[in-house]
C-alpha cells in the first residue's frame, strides 16, 4: 500500500513538473516567435520528451488509481468517466469561449494567451483519456479469461510503444508507420467487442447509461474538433495532433463507447423482457428446492464440484469433506489440477493465518507475502464452506491463474450452488430419518400439496377449442403431468409426459420437467427441438436408470393446425370429423434420458397436421391403457380407441367423463392403481372466430 502511494505521488509530481516545463518552453518558443528572434528555447526533442512524461505519468496515476473501483455499479463506472474526465471537455470549451470573449472585446490576437489556452486544453485531453482508457479496461476484463488479459497487456504494450515515435521525433503518418498504425487499430476493434457488462444492466440503468455514453462522445467530439481546428496552425508552435498516442488513445476511447452506446441502445428494448424471465427462472429455482430430489451425498457433491469449477472458469480446485461426529476426519473426494503438496501447504498457511471454515477471497495472492512464498502458479483463491445453522459438511476451494478472478456476479453464483447443496444434503438427511418415524406420511402430504399446485387447474378458455383434464396419482405423489404455454395470442403449448417409476423421486423429476418445458419454450422452438435440448438437460440430472416419455403439441389457431413430436410417449388418439375416422397417429420417438449423447437427435420426428371443426385429440399416459380389471386384462388402445368413436359428438368434458367412467368401471372398485393416470381431450370446435 505504501509502494502505491509513493508511486501515486511521484506520477502527480512528474505530472505537475513537465506539464510547467512544457508550458514555460512553449511560451517562451511563441514568444521568441513573436519578436522574431532565436533566443527562445524552441527545442523539439525537448518538447517532445516533456509531452512524453506527462502522458505517462497521467496515464500511469490512472492506471494505479483504477483497481480501487470495485463491484459491478457499471453506472457508477460510467459517471466516473463523466464527472472525472469528460468534464475536463466542458471545461475546455468554457476555457475557449473565454478566450474568443477576450480577443474580440480586446479586438488584439495574443499568441501567448493561445498557447496558455491550448496547452490547458492538451492537459485536459490527457487526463480525459486517461479515465476512460482505464475505466473501458476494467469494464473490457469484466469476467475475463486469460486469453482477454494477454490480449488487452499486449495492447497496452503497443500503444505506449507508439510514443516512441513522439520521443525521436517521427512522423507517424508516414508510409513507415502507417501499417503498424493500422494494426493497432484493428487490434482497438477487436477488444472493442468485449462488451459483456452490458447485458447485466437493467432497463433503468441502460436508460441512464445511454444519456452517459453520449455525452462522454460528446466529450471526444469536443477535444477532436478543438485540436484539428488548430491543426498546422502558424499560430502554434506546437501541433499535438502530431502525437500518433493521443490519436490512437482517442480512437479507443470513442470506439469503445460508440460501441457500447449501439450495444446498450439495441438490446434495450429486450431488457424488461429478459428481467422478468430472470426472475421467473429465479421463482422456479426456490420452487425446486423446496422439493430437491434426493440422491445419494456422492452425487450432490459431485455436481457441486463440475458445476462450480465451471461457473468460476477454475485453473485448480479441490473439495473436503468432514466426516465423523466430531468432524475430525477430512476426506479429499474431489481434486483439479492440484498436486496433495500444494494442497497441504495451501492449508498449512491458512491455519496459521487462523483461515478456516469461514467465506474467503483473495484476488491477488502476490500482493501477499506467505502466498507469495508458496510461489503457486495461481493468482485469486475463494474458499467456500459448506455449513448449515448446525453442520459443517465440508469446504470448497477455487482457485484462478488471473488476478481479480472472482467478480461479485461470479461469487454470488457460487455461494447460490454451496447453499443448494446445503438444501439438498439436509433435505437427504431428513428423508433419511423421515422413513424411520411416522412423520415420512406428513412428508407425503406437503410434497402431494406442492406437486397440485404445478400442474395446471385449467386451461385458457377461448372459442377456438374446448379441453378437459382428468389425473390421478398412483400413490401419494406421482410422476404424470401436463401443462401448457401461451406462446403468442394464436399458438399454444401443450406437454404431457410420464416419469419412469412412480412416487416421490418421479415427482422430483416432473419437477424439472417442467422447469424445463418453460425455460426452453419461452425462446418458442419447434417441438423436435425442444425434445433434443430437453434430453440435453435431462441427461445431467436423471440418474441412469430413470428416463421420461412426453409429447409436445403447439396448436396454431390461425394455421387451423398442430405440429407435435412425441418422445417414447403413447400414440395420439385421433378423430377426424370430416372423414369420420378414428386412429392413432404413428410416430417416431424415444424417451428422453434412454440415449444421453447427440445421437439421440436422429430418433425424433416432428409431425404437421390441419384440424377441422369438431376433430377431437385424446392425449394419455400409459396408466390409462395398461389400466387392469380384476381379471387381469389389459384396458388397452382399442377400447379407448372404441369409446372415442361413440362420444366424438359430444363436449370434451362429456368424453373425458365417459371414458373415465367407462374406466373404472373396467378396473372394479379398486382404490389400488398400478400407475399413474393422466387423459387430455381436446376438442376443435366448429365455430371459429372472424379473424
Amino acid at each position: 500500500m505504501l509502494y502505491r502511494t509513493n508511486a501515486k505521488s511521484l506520477f502527480i509530481t512528474s505530472a505537475l513538473v513537465s506539464w510547467s516545463l512544457l508550458l514555460a518552453n512553449v511560451l517562451l518558443a511563441a514568444e521568441s516567435l513573436r519578436q522574431e528572434s532565436s533566443n527562445g528555447l524552441d527545442l523539439p526533442f525537448v518538447n517532445n520528451f516533456l509531452i512524453v512524461v506527462f502522458i505517462i505519468s497521467v496515464f500511469g496515476f490512472q492506471r494505479m488509481s483504477a483497481d480501487n473501483l470495485k463491484g459491478i455499479d457499471f453506472i457508477g463506472y460510467l459517471w466516473n468517466i463523466f464527472a472525472k474526465g469528460g468534464i475536463a471537455a466542458y471545461l475546455s470549451v468554457a476555457l475557449y469561449m473565454v478566450y474568443r470573449m477576450v480577443t474580440n472585446y480586446s479586438n488584439v490576437q495574443s499568441p501567448l494567451l493561445l498557447h496558455m489556452v491550448y496547452q490547458v486544453n492538451f492537459g485536459l485531453l490527457v487526463l480525459f483519456l486517461a479515465k476512460a482508457f482505464y475505466v473501458w479496461r476494467q469494464l473490457i476484463l469484466y469476467h475475463k479469461n486469460k486469453f482477454i488479459q494477454i490480449a488487452w497487456d499486449w495492447y497496452e504494450i503497443l500503444l505506449f510503444a507508439t510514443l516512441i515515435l513522439t520521443l525521436l521525433n517521427f512522423n507517424y503518418s508516414s508510409l513507415i508507420f502507417l501499417p503498424l498504425l493500422g494494426l493497432i487499430g484493428l487490434y482497438t476493434l477487436f477488444l472493442c467487442t468485449n462488451l459483456k457488462w452490458v447485458a447485466y444492466l437493467t432497463f433503468n440503468k441502460k436508460g441512464r447509461s445511454l444519456i452517459l455514453l453520449v455525452a462522454i462522445l460528446l466529450a471526444c467530439y469536443i477535444f477532436a474538433d478543438f485540436f484539428y481546428n488548430f491543426a498546422d496552425s502558424p499560430l502554434l508552435v506546437i501541433d499535438y495532433t502530431d502525437v500518433g498516442f493521443l490519436l490512437l488513445a482517442m480512437f479507443f476511447v470513442a470506439l469503445y463507447t460508440f460501441a457500447a452506446f449501439l450495444v446498450a441502445l439495441f438490446s434495450l428494448p429486450t431488457s424488461s423482457v429478459f428481467e422478468q424471465k430472470s426472475e421467473d427462472l429465479l421463482n422456479f429455482q426456490r420452487l425446486s428446492q423446496s422439493i430437491q430430489q434426493g440422491q445419494s451425498e456422492k452425487q450432490v457433491y459431485d455436481m457441486l464440484f463440475e458445476s462450480t469449477v465451471k461457473a468460476a472458469d477454475a485453473s485448480a480446485a479441490w473439495l473436503e469433506i468432514f466426516k465423523g461426529e466430531k468432524k475430525d476426519e477430512i476426506e479429499l473426494c474431489h481434486q483439479l489440477t492440484i498436486e496433495e503438496e500444494q494442497i497441504k501447504r495451501i492449508r498449512h498457511l491458512l491455519l496459521a493465518y487462523n483461515i478456516q471454515h469461514i467465506d474467503y477471497i483473495n484476488n491477488n495472492l502476490d500482493r501477499n507475502p506467505g502466498f507469495r512464498d508458496l510461489t503457486l502458479p495461481w493468482k485469486s483463491l475463494i474458499i467456500l464452506p459448506i455449513k448449515s445453522k448446525k453442520h459443517l459438511f465440508g469446504v470448497l476451494y477455487l482457485l484462478k491463474d488471473i488476478e481479480q478472478g472472482f467478480d461479485r456476479e461470479t461469487v454470488n453464483v457460487l455461494r447460490t450452488f454451496t447453499n443448494q447443496t446445503i438444501l439438498t444434503i439436509e433435505n437427504l438427511r431428513l428423508v433419511h430419518e423421515s422413513l424411520q418415524n411416522e412423520r415420512y406420511k406428513e412428508e407425503l402430504k406437503i410434497a402431494s400439496l406442492v406437486q397440485d399446485s404445478l400442474i395446471p387447474k385449467k386451461f385458457p378458455s377461448d372459442s377456438w377449442f374446448e379441453i378437459s383434464t382428468h389425473a390421478k396419482a398412483a400413490k401419494e405423489v406421482g410422476g404424470d403431468f401436463y401443462d401448457f404455454l401461451q406462446l403468442s395470442e394464436s399458438r399454444i403449448a401443450i406437454i404431457i409426459g410420464d416419469v419412469s417409476g412412480k412416487g416421490i423421486s418421479a415427482a422430483f423429476h416432473m419437477a424439472q420437467m417442467k422447469g424445463i418445458f418453460h425455460g426452453l419454450m419461452q425462446q418458442d422452438m419447434p417441438p423436435s427441438e425442444f425434445m433434443k435440448q430437453a434430453n440435453s438437460a435431462l441427461s445431467r440430472c436423471l440418474e441412469k436408470t430413470s428416463f421420461i416419455t412426453s409429447a409436445l403439441y403447439i396448436i396454431d389457431y390461425r394455421m387451423k393446425g398442430f405440429m407435435f413430436a412425441r418422445a417414447g410417449h403413447c400414440h395420439t388418439l385421433y378423430y377426424n370429423s370430416m372423414m369420420d375416422d378414428t386412429f392413432y397417429f404413428q410416430t417416431d420417438g424415444l424417451g428422453l434420458g434412454i440415449i444421453r449423447d447427440k445421437s439421440y437427435n436422429n430418433h425424433v420426428r416432428e409431425m404437421y397436421y390441419d384440424y377441422n371443426p369438431s376433430d377431437v385429440m385424446v392425449i394419455y399416459t400409459d396408466g390409462i391403457v395398461e389400466a387392469r380389471s380384476p381379471a387381469n386384462e389389459e384396458y388397452g388402445e382399442e377400447r379407448l380407441r372404441y369409446m372415442l368413436t361413440q362420444t366424438y359428438h359430444l363436449e370434451a368434458e362429456d368424453i373425458k367423463c365417459a371414458i373415465i367412467n367407462d374406466l373404472e368401471d373396467f378396473t372394479g372398485p379398486t382404490e389400488n392403481l398400478y400407475d399413474d393416470q393422466t387423459l387430455l381431450v381436446i376438442k376443435f370446435k366448429p365455430t371459429q372466430p372472424s379473424e
